[in-house]
């Protein structure tokens, strides 16, 4: 997905970073990606000094990830997980990452409020949810139906890569063909991967964190940020007071 993989964990880290620091302050952090995958955005942050945990609903994306942070020197704990129902402590984490347009693979309003209860419940008090996702509001507005091509440069030659969207009728939700074309000789292999994702807009994720009781919810655009897609921030609402005896 990335020309220089490596070099892309290092920017995004740098990016994100500054939001927490922005949000936290400095001191060491510790910091749950609850949709992994494998290791992009984990390894980054590891490597830059922060105790990471990934989970990811693959198992395989999980592993792969604790390999590759091995393989550069960070250990990171990983785990398979679903995200609507973590396996964590209440109140493990500092900072909860859900990144790389992964919430909008849940396409149900229920599977969503599921999803950020969960992430609030292993909140620490004020801790920090950090959310990116694709600027849906300007594809809910024209509905496109394919990405220009990308092509990057490997050791076996050019790779190509273009996604395919199908808009449901409710033009909110989408079924995406992820098209790969690999050198084969003086032929091409084709790979394709399928998913379907609900394009939220910024309002409707806004709304639904709001709801999950977060507090200072914040857009950062790629141009404010570094980080390559639009990012939500917002922190958990403390937990009131138990009364004495209790």
């Amino acid at each position: 997905m990335f020309p220089d993989w490596d070099a892309s964990m290092a920017r995004q880290a740098t990016a994100l970073d500054g939001l927490i620091r922005l949000r936290l302050g400095a001191g060491p952090r510790m910091v749950l990606d609850c949709s992994c995958g494998i290791g992009t955005q984990a390894i980054g942050l590891a490597l830059a000094g922060y105790k990471v945990v990934g989970s990811d609903l693959s198992p395989a994306a999980a592993s792969r990830a604790a390999v590759e942070a091995a393989t550069r020197g960070t250990g990171l704990r990983t785990v398979a997980a679903d995200m609507r129902s973590l396996p964590f402590r209440t109140s493990t984490f500092d900072v909860v990452l859900c990144a790389d347009n992964a919430l909008p693979h849940l396409l149900s309003t229920q599977d969503i409020e599921a999803a950020l209860l969960s992430m609030r419940r292993v909140l620490r008090d004020d801790g920090l949810l950090v959310i990116t996702v694709r600027d849906y509001d300007e594809a809910r507005r024209t509905h496109p139906t394919a990405t220009p091509p990308q092509v990057s440069q490997t050791p076996d030659g050019q790779v190509i890569t273009f996604q395919l969207w199908h808009w449901h009728e409710d033009g909110e939700r989408y079924d995406l063909e992820h098209f790969q074309l690999l050198p084969a000789g003086s032929d091409w292999d084709v790979r394709v991967r399928r998913t379907t994702y609900w394009a939220l807009t910024r309002q409707q994720l806004t709304d639904f964190v709001a709801n999950a009781s977060f507090t200072g919810i914040t857009w950062h655009t790629p141009a404010t940020s570094g980080f390559f897609q639009p990012v939500l921030t917002a922190q958990r609402v403390p937990s009131p007071p138990q009364p004495h005896g209790q």
